[in-house]
């Protein structure tokens, strides 16, 4: 076998970082511009109720960008170690790396860089990625990356998530990512009808949808956290152990779970408590003092003509 360059001829080089997830970037921007365009109108919002519409609709617009992009997000799962590991088949180099491991519901990030990067001749820093949503197949890109000489670390824990592996991991994310995503669009679907049902005169279901919402995203937390009830394989690089933990991902749907819950409920309670209040609250269009009509306010019409013919000044009052 020839060398080239001091390389075997079948591994690529620079393998560079991905960057940052495409798909994440552009549900972000799309939230954002509609946060943007809602600033653009505030202004025209006079009163107090302009900060009112402020909170609400980016806490809404909040809600529903976290439970969209936690879909594209690989930190539900994250696991890092420093390392000196071997580097490439057939060589007895070594190299000293910083790994990283990133579930997600969709498949796997692996993260490998050197430690510092400039090692061997070469640029140590890959960021590869395998799916296993539908319509992907995981063992076909793990036969990919095989072909193209990815590093060692690399492949080693890729091929500790494929479906022939005795770990079981592949099973166990694959399903709980299935769930999870599952869930999460139905709570997104469900955010979309508690807005509809607060915008119109039905507080009562738009807070119970809120509540569904709330609860959904905690069932889509739940059913990842389901693997934690199965013993996983452990992943050895060199001397170095990689012990998983839940990601920034996993916390945020939490917290947002619970915060629907408690939005929810608050809405559900002030309808059952105090009915009235709630509607003043929510349609903060309707300014204190300019709506009249409202039970009790009397109106009253007078005829001026009939002082023109002597007549009694005749009053006429109504309750509306």
């Amino acid at each position: 076998m020839t060398l080239w360059d001091g390389e075997l001829p079948f591994y690529p080089q620079s393998r560079r970082a991905a960057g940052f997830n495409v798909p994440l970037l552009i549900v972000i921007l799309v939230f954002l511009t509609l946060a943007a365009s809602f600033l653009l109108i505030l202004p025209g919002i006079r009163g107090h109720s302009r900060w009112f519409w402020l909170v609400r609709v980016l806490l809404s617009l909040f809600i529903g960008a976290e439970i969209v992009a936690v879909h594209f997000s690989a930190e539900w799962s994250v696991g890092r170690a420093n390392t000196n590991t071997s580097y490439k088949a057939f060589s007895a180099a070594r190299v000293r790396a910083h790994v990283g491991l990133h579930v997600g519901l969709e498949g796997i990030n692996i993260t490998l860089t050197g430690t510092p990067v400039q090692q061997l001749n070469e640029t140590i820093d890959y960021n590869e990625q395998f799916s296993w949503r539908l319509g992907e197949d995981y063992a076909e890109e793990y036969t990919e990356a095989l072909e193209k000489g990815l590093p060692d670390p690399v492949l080693y824990l890729a091929e500790k998530f494929t479906p022939s592996s005795p770990c079981g991991l592949y099973r166990q994310y694959r399903l709980a990512g299935h769930y999870a995503s599952a869930t999460l669009w139905v709570a997104f679907c469900l955010w979309l009808l508690s807005n509809a049902l607060l915008s119109m005169p039905v507080p009562l279901y738009g807070g119970l949808a809120l509540l569904a919402t709330g609860a959904f995203a905690l069932f889509a937390v739940l059913a990842f956290a389901s693997i934690a009830s199965v013993p996983l394989c452990p992943l050895h690089l060199g001397s170095s152990a990689i012990t998983s933990h839940y990601g920034a991902a996993f916390w945020v749907t939490l917290a947002t779970g619970v915060l629907c819950l408690f939005l929810g409920g608050a809405v559900v309670g002030l309808h059952c408590a105090r009915p009235s209040a709630l509607r003043t609250f929510l349609d903060r269009s309707v300014k204190n003092g300019g709506n009249q009509a409202r039970g009790g306010s009397p109106l009253s019409l007078n005829n001026p003509f009939y002082k023109q013919f002597g007549a009694s000044d005749v009053t006429i009052s109504t309750n509306l």
